[in-house]
């Protein structure tokens, strides 16, 4: 059956191309995917394939149910865009200002919607289900796979498998780590607090700008200094806001920021320093503040077996030439949250456009994908959900 559907998938990856290009021009931030969501429903139910709508907000789940008996693989993909203008000069590129596929979730969404097509289209000689879950608003937090989850998306589903389309990476290459493999990613926000005045009198002044200086330096200490060193961490302001006239002293200044890690004791510690931090320094600066601290997305963190299973099955794609353990990332992704209920796994699928020396990497306005990855990353889930319906089918019979 897995050469048969290679070959279909083969047949078909100019489609895929032509879903991710229209997806592409036609992009939908998190959370507003209304049209999006009604595409990949359409196109379920345009193949009598049974489908449900708004599950958890925008999320779409279709299921495919095999003639022969098996467990139920549950695969993920995400369908939302970014707030970034796209700046690529091809004719694909968006046509919604500000708002462009920055991160490869078009890709994903044209590799299922295909991959589910060709599942029912041979399910007369598959075992068990495959449930396609379509999921909303990866990007921003709260995210959409935990409220997908509360509405039943995971019911019965006994594995999932996830692959994230990776431009930085070459072609023919999957990524892949047994554990932690992504970050858990919080964002906080700091007021300062202070009393402005004329630059030329500072001393009549609190200085909330000097103070949330201070707190910026200071907060660079929590990894360096008082997290232990073996401990993977990351502190890092991306805004600082006191805007005002050349020579005035701001009353206030604001501070964003993310905090990434993965020991939730570390992250529980980071959280308590940075307000430890703050206390001490608007006290020498006389300065009250604000502080919230939101926590984002846990950590990914695959399990082992189902981790093996995906390097063992990638030997029979052609397309796949490297299959490479990688360190831990920084970034997030909410599929942690469907790693928390079943077990499964997580991995990179390498999108390095052709003719390029360094690509631009996601959430780039210039970024962009290798189409043929599509294919790559539609035949090693494929691949992983056949291989565990085989494995699971082999084990109960020498039970039996």
């Amino acid at each position: 059956m897995l050469n048969e559907l290679y070959q279909k998938l083969e047949e078909r990856w100019i489609e895929m191309v032509e879903i991710r290009r229209f997806l592409h021009q036609h992009p939908e931030l998190s959370f507003q995917e209304v049209n999006t969501a009604k595409y990949i429903a359409n196109y379920y139910k345009d193949l009598g394939i049974p489908v449900k709508e708004q599950v958890g907000g925008n999320g779409v789940v279709a299921r495919i149910e095999g003639s022969l008996p098996g467990k139920t693989v549950a695969l993920r993909a995400d369908f939302d865009a970014l707030p970034i203008q796209d700046e690529k000069d091809v004719e694909y590129r968006s046509t919604v200002p500000g708002v462009m596929h920055a991160c490869g979730h078009d890709g994903h969404t044209a590799t299922l919607l295909v991959l589910g097509k060709t599942l029912h289209e041979m399910r007369d000689t598959l075992s068990g289900t495959v449930v396609l879950i379509h999921q909303h608003a990866e990007e921003y937090a709260p995210g959409g796979a935990k409220s997908m989850i509360e509405a039943g998306c995971l019911e019965g589903v006994d594995v999932i498998f996830g692959t994230h389309l990776w431009s930085t990476e070459p072609l023919g290459k999957v990524l892949y780590r047994t554990g932690p493999i992504m970050a858990a990613a919080d964002r906080f926000e700091i007021v300062i607090k202070g009393s402005g005045g004329h630059g030329a009198q500072p001393h009549k002044t609190k200085d909330s700008i000097v103070i949330g200086a201070q707190v910026v330096s200071d907060l660079q200490q929590i990894v360096s200094r008082r997290v232990n060193p073996i401990e993977p961490a990351v502190v890092t302001i991306g805004s600082f806001i006191a805007d005002n006239a050349f020579n005035v002293i701001a009353d206030s200044a604001k501070l964003i920021g993310t905090v990434r890690t993965f020991n939730p004791e570390v992250r529980d510690f980071i959280e308590e320093e940075i307000e430890q931090i703050l206390k001490g320094v608007c006290l020498s600066g006389r300065c009250d503040y604000d502080y919230v601290y939101d926590r984002g997305y846990p950590a990914v963190v695959n399990h082992p077996e189902e981790t093996d299973l995906l390097i063992e099955s990638t030997d029979s794609v052609d397309e796949v030439h490297t299959v490479e353990e990688i360190e831990m990332q920084m970034g997030g992704e909410d599929f942690a949250y469907y790693l928390e209920q079943v077990k499964g796994t997580f991995f990179f699928t390498g999108a390095k456009p052709d003719n390029v020396d360094i690509a631009f990497p996601h959430h780039h306005p210039k970024f962009d994908i290798n189409e043929k990855a599509l294919l790559t990353a539609a035949k090693s889930l494929a691949s992983a959900t056949l291989s565990y319906q085989e494995k699971h089918s082999a084990s109960e019979t020498v039970q039996n």
